[in-house]
């Protein structure tokens, strides 16, 4: 496969399965869907935390402002590393404001032609964003005293990070990271959806250039063959890093997804089992990327997002 066609794939399977989810909604998920009013929340909409274009927040503030400390909600929204915006994730964070939950939406750096942006860059901004997040509801009257981090797809992979790699740096306690489909793991066998992980020059070629343009790092095909990519790509890895901040987590996967590969969400399982992990993993047997399957499993999955919610973020 052509290592152009490769990435184009990628992308525009990464969007497709955005799609999907978009598109088909049963009826309970009417329960973790709110639309915002400003008689749910304050919305502190665009509040700036670097230099960059994109990288700006909305902060949900809940009426009740009485309450000596909140737990903190981050959703980071899908999109392939590509495209997709902290708006389109209004109605979940109202929902999570309506719990009382002060909630919050963080734009990064979207990979475009123009840029060199990548999973690494984005985590990182994801980084410099939570102090700034939590300073600014503390500067509301809204004292942050834990925090989870969360997102489907694209953010989901950036939650996990930040919850596995940063967490032990964030400003306050990580105590629970959920999401979707994220990738978490970087290993080329894993990977021969899109034609990576195989013993051809074609193939090396092919890995060589889509994990680089993940990782932000310069990956060879020579790397591919020798097994030292696995160096560049641990910093975007989430599933290495569980053991550095062991935080409880709740996860669902289809069995059936052409965009993030199954066989890499397993290494995330293995990991968490291996650290003792408090975790659910759910897997969503004739899904795809969309989760549009198998709804009663999904429901199952947004039950325990809830459960763990209410267990290590209980609301005051």
């Amino acid at each position: 496969m052509p290592i152009g066609i490769c990435i184009l794939i990628f992308v525009l399977a990464f969007a497709a399965g955005v799609a999907s989810k978009l598109v088909i909604k049963p009826a309970w998920t009417q329960k973790y869907s709110v639309k915002w009013n400003d008689g749910i929340s304050t919305l502190m909409s665009d509040l700036p935390y670097g230099d960059g274009a994109a990288n700006k927040f909305d902060l949900y503030l809940p009426k009740d402002d009485s309450k000596d400390a909140y737990g903190l909600v981050i959703y980071l929204h899908a999109g392939g590393f590509t495209s997709g915006d902290k708006a389109g994730d209004r109605d979940t964070l109202a929902w999570l404001c309506g719990k009382g939950y002060v909630a919050a939406g963080i734009n990064y750096t979207l990979r475009t032609d123009e840029n060199s942006a990548s999973v690494l860059s984005q985590s990182n901004e994801i980084k410099a964003a939570v102090p700034k997040v939590v300073e600014a509801a503390e500067a509301a009257g809204y004292p942050i005293d834990k925090m989870t981090v969360a997102g489907g797809s694209a953010g989901h992979a950036l939650a996990m990070i930040y919850a596995y790699r940063d967490g032990r740096d964030a400003p306050v306690p990580v105590v629970f990271t959920y999401g979707a489909v994220g990738p978490s793991s970087f290993v080329a066998e894993d990977w021969g959806i899109f034609g990576v992980g195989k013993d051809t020059d074609e193939s090396r070629a092919a890995g060589a250039a889509l994990f680089s343009v993940m990782s932000g790092e310069a990956i060879s095909p020579e790397e591919m063959a020798d097994g030292t990519y696995r160096e560049k790509v641990h910093a975007i890895a989430a599933a290495e890093w569980v053991r550095e901040n062991p935080v409880p987590i709740v996860v669902a996967y289809g069995a059936c997804d052409k965009v993030q590969p199954f066989l890499a969400s397993k290494r995330l399982e293995a990991a968490l089992k291996v650290g003792g992990v408090d975790h659910q993993y759910f897997v969503l047997e004739h899904s795809g990327h969309g989760l549009q399957n198998d709804s009663a499993v999904s429901k199952l999955w947004m039950e325990a997002v809830e459960a763990y919610l209410d267990k290590y973020m209980p609301v005051q």
